[in-house]
């Protein structure tokens, strides 16, 4: 029997009303990733990357089509329930970070565990473990503006990581980097695929971040260049 895919798009169009002009930057889209995969989304500005990564992330809804994720149809959920979909399955990466700037390392990445049922203990214990993990434990007490822009980002990558989301998806991460931060972000992205079986929606300009995922899928006026696109692991596809 196939494996069931991850995210499974069929169909998936967004439009809105403009004026009296109707915008539709995605359009009929067909999409399949298997979990453990990280994939790289590129085309022109208004080719509908973000708009992808929006309904992916259960931030925008779409206008038609299908999509499921981890089996369940998000199209199908009431706000609340999709709210709490999203608490739990996805985080997302911005370009710019998006800290509250008076807040610490530490009080960052906790925010979104601050809704849970969690204890304090538990709290603090998750998000030093997770700001361990991008190597940034001995910066816990510091502010946005006591770190490099390097370090915020991946601050930020510490506070979608913390819930344990199955799902990250990244708008443009290493945008606002230099390219040795940039390499050093791209890094952490892999091996959270590679080593604890992140999946990872990437949008990005940038060729030589794109090539840090395991596919990259073009998009051109809101349709993917090669549809349907199915993008596997390496391990899948090997």
């Amino acid at each position: 029997m196939a494996q069931e895919s991850f995210i499974h798009c069929r169909g998936l169009t967004k439009s809105y009303q403009k004026g009296t002009t109707t915008v539709t930057p995605l359009e009929n889209l067909d999409l399949d990733v298997d979990e453990g995969s990280f994939l790289a989304l590129m085309g022109p500005s208004g080719s509908g990357k973000t708009t992808l990564l929006n309904l992916i992330a259960g931030i925008d809804s779409p206008s038609s089509g299908e999509l499921v994720i981890g089996g369940a149809d998000i199209t199908r959920l009431n706000r609340a329930a999709l709210t709490n979909w999203r608490a739990h399955n996805v985080g997302y990466i911005f370009q710019l970070y998006h800290l509250v700037p008076i807040l610490s390392a530490f009080e960052n990445v906790e925010l979104p565990l601050l809704l849970s049922r969690q204890g304090r203990s538990e709290r603090r214990d998750r998000v030093m473990q997770t700001l361990e993990l991008v190597g940034l434990s001995d910066r816990a007490d510091h502010r946005p503006t006591e770190l490099s822009g390097g370090q915020e980002q991946r601050v930020a990558i510490a506070r979608a990581l913390v819930a344990d989301p199955r799902l990250l998806v990244a708008d443009e991460p290493t945008g606002d980097l230099d390219r040795e931060s940039a390499k050093q972000i791209l890094d952490l992205l892999r091996m959270l695929v590679r080593e604890h079986g992140k999946t990872i929606i990437m949008v990005t300009h940038d060729p030589k971040a794109a090539a840090a995922a395991d596919s990259i899928l073009h998009l051109e006026k809101g349709r993917l260049a090669e549809s349907p696109a199915h993008v596997v692991t390496e391990a899948h596809s090997q």
